[in-house]
């Protein structure tokens, strides 16, 4: 008997649709995670076979790990903040730049319940994707809910613009 999921049916139904797409297309990914902690990579390994397509994870919460992981300037996380368009676009770059995936997607924003600056409103949360060779996509919401809301929308949003970005 199958072991029960850690993520909602949809969201579970939803990474074994991209997995299924990007293996027809021989594609890898990479996610670059701050906010949602490592749950995309999380709900796409959770499915069997997921390790032909998921070439890696980097969950860099803080700003060091950005940094250090993934490129990521102090100066323009100063200059911007961890949750920016700026920063997103960055983590994506640094995420293609430091594995071998074709296509690689970002995610970092404010789950809440704290955080929340003016401006930036609990539930913001900026995502970036890219395709090697091609433009990267950015895209910013403002969830509604209370945290795990807030993830699980950011979550189900990286792997619409996953495939978005892969062209899939």
């Amino acid at each position: 008997m199958p072991a029960s999921s850690n993520f909602p049916r949809a969201l579970t139904a939803e990474a074994r649709a991209l997995l299924a797409a990007f293996r027809r297309a021989k594609l890898t990914l990479a996610a670059a995670e701050s906010c949602t902690g490592g749950m995309v990579a999380g709900v796409l390994t959770e499915i069997a076979g997921s390790s032909a397509v998921v070439e890696r994870g980097f969950v860099t919460y803080s700003n060091h790990a950005k940094n250090e992981l993934l490129g990521v300037p102090m100066a323009l996380i100063g200059a911007k903040g961890a949750v920016s368009r700026e920063v997103a676009l960055a983590m994506t770059r640094g995420a293609l730049k430091n594995s071998r995936a074709q296509v690689a997607v970002s995610v970092t924003g404010i789950a809440g319940p704290g955080g929340a600056r003016p401006g930036k409103p609990v539930g913001l949360v900026h995502f970036a994707a890219q395709r090697r060779g091609r433009k990267p996509i950015h895209v910013r919401h403002v969830f509604k809910g209370n945290r795990a809301a807030v993830r699980a929308a950011a979550v189900s949003e990286a792997l619409r613009l996953l495939r978005r970005a892969a062209g899939v």
